[in-house]
């Protein structure tokens, strides 16, 4: 093994990693607790680096940008649409940026929603250290994680098309020109403020045409709408 190489048990699998490459992590984390056990655990490790924290709040993506950090380790201590939303937006902001989510429960709905909106890593939070650094490193060598109990839910999520994107294509659902520019703006994770911007509109005129949206399909909120869409355009 080269000196500047590191090795490390995961899984019972010995993985190398590199010594000389200090990987950057915001951690995006709303318990205090697994805040402190993360930090203390991450600055013992001479190849990662804790480059910001903060708890969810209004300028966490500023803080986040500040940062100039390449991976965010976050928990999911919202409501699993404000993840989401949180996660796309990030995405669609800072496309370089991985995210490594933790989540509370095994929840495969949360899961395959949270890999379409760009996530690179998917933990539950009783996971152990090990895996944590390990997850971190994985996804700092660019590749994927996933509990292995979520890898069938995952492939039947693919095979059912749930990578869609909605387009100006989607009018299966009788939407108007003004509605279906706005999909793929919500899939993003935009804001209505940020919409607004794009479409040159106050942002009123963005939430009552959501609003409208919303009543038309049938969705109670902007993740149903965007799953309906995707569902109307699938093939028979």
């Amino acid at each position: 093994m080269h000196s500047s190489q590191g090795l490390l048990a995961a899984e019972g699998v010995i993985v190398a990693y590199d010594l000389t490459r200090r990987i950057r992590v915001f951690l995006l984390v709303g318990n205090r607790l697994l805040s402190d056990t993360l930090t203390r655990i991450l600055r013992k490790k001479s190849d990662i680096v804790v480059v910001g924290e903060s708890a969810f709040c209004s300028n966490a993506s500023g803080l986040i940008a500040q940062s100039e950090t390449e991976m965010i380790l976050m928990d999911s201590v919202t409501t699993p649409m404000q993840n989401i939303e949180f996660v796309s937006r990030i995405h669609h902001l800072y496309p370089n940026v991985q995210i490594l989510m933790i989540a509370a429960e095994a929840d495969e709905t949360a899961f395959v929603r949270a890999v379409r909106a760009g996530i690179a890593g998917y933990l539950i939070r009783d996971a152990s250290a090990l895996k944590v650094i390990a997850a971190i490193r994985a996804i700092g060598r660019g590749e994927a994680v996933c509990p292995p109990q979520f890898c069938l839910a995952l492939f039947k999520a693919l095979a059912q098309g749930v990578g869609f994107t909605p387009t100006l294509g989607s009018t299966g659902l009788r939407l108007t020109r003004r509605q279906q520019e706005l999909l793929p703006m919500i899939a993003r994770g935009l804001t209505n403020k940020e919409i607004a911007f794009h479409l040159n509109l106050s942002e009123q005129t963005v939430k009552n045409h959501i609003h409208r949206m919303l009543r038309k399909v049938g969705a109670t909120d902007r993740l149903q709408v965007i799953e309906i869409a995707r569902t109307a355009d699938l093939p028979n």
